[in-house]
């Protein structure tokens, strides 16, 4: 039996669902042990690694490897999460210029603190970081940081998006996951998504319709446990502005080997 497959996490779908719609289609494995190994927010698609039966007794192996994203920024609109499933604030639309972007990037390659998402599953004291948050307690402990390396970052591309246009988008991301009845996770209330949609509506109707942002899409090669939504919020920040992840998409798993500044190679890839 093979030990693992890299499967194509889509948006809206976590971890756990993507591993068994892959075993829904696989009836020889119905009761054969599946663990994933690298979380993806179910905001993010892209590639996921699941190990296979005794292989998950290994799982520690795989905790270390390097990811390759392809993300986007959206300057101008924050939110608790990081990204566009959260209680938002809007800051403001305005223009930023490519080359400030370019440097902002090229001054982050390298090694980095960054830290930890509140909505995440970091644990502290025994709960995970998200549960701290949604219970109102994150004034009761010390936000932790992760040391990370970014191998590799890089501006694809700057676009412009009017208030509709973003809102239209958002609204069918948001729609996306599926419903969370279970009372075990009733604290995050369906991903809390009545706020959620409600934050969005008010963006919709805030300024006029045709109002223009701005969204930075990025390559990044970075070392693991490195979020990309925090990733947005520290480019944006830098920019002078509030930011978050508007789009998250996993590329490559694997090892990856530094040559120079920006430059290097995929050792192993998965």
């Amino acid at each position: 039996m093979q030990k693992y497959v890299v499967l194509e996490k889509e948006i809206g779908q976590t971890p756990l669902q993507c591993a068994e719609t892959w075993r829904a289609e696989h009836p020889q494995l119905t009761d054969v042990p599946l663990a994933y190994a690298g979380r993806l927010d179910p905001m993010a698609s892209g590639k996921l690694l699941i190990l296979i039966s005794e292989e998950c007794k290994h799982q520690e192996k795989y905790h270390s490897l390097d990811k390759q994203y392809e993300f986007s920024c959206l300057f101008g609109v924050g939110s608790d999460t990081g990204d566009v499933l959260g209680l938002i604030k809007e800051t403001g639309a305005l223009k930023i210029d490519k080359s400030k972007i370019k440097n902002i990037t090229n001054n982050l390659i390298g090694d980095i603190e960054l830290p930890y998402p509140n909505f995440s599953s970091k644990t502290i004291l025994g709960k995970p970081l998200h549960v701290w948050t949604l219970e109102g307690r994150l004034d009761e402990i010390e936000i932790p940081t992760k040391k990370s390396i970014i191998y590799k970052l890089k501006l694809i591309e700057l676009k412009s998006k009017t208030r509709q246009q973003i809102y239209n988008e958002v609204s069918q991301k948001i729609e996306t996951v599926s419903p969370v009845t279970e009372a075990s996770k009733a604290l995050g209330n369906d991903f809390r998504r009545v706020d959620v949609r409600t934050g969005w509506l008010k963006f919709s109707q805030t300024g006029k319709p045709t109002d223009i942002y701005q969204i930075a899409s990025f390559s990044c090669t970075a070392s693991s446990g490195t979020y990309m939504r925090t990733l947005a919020e520290v480019i944006a920040s830098k920019a002078g502005t509030a930011g978050l992840a508007y789009h998250i998409h996993r590329t490559k798993i694997g090892r990856y080997l530094p040559l120079t500044k920006n430059l290097g190679f995929w050792k192993q890839s998965f």
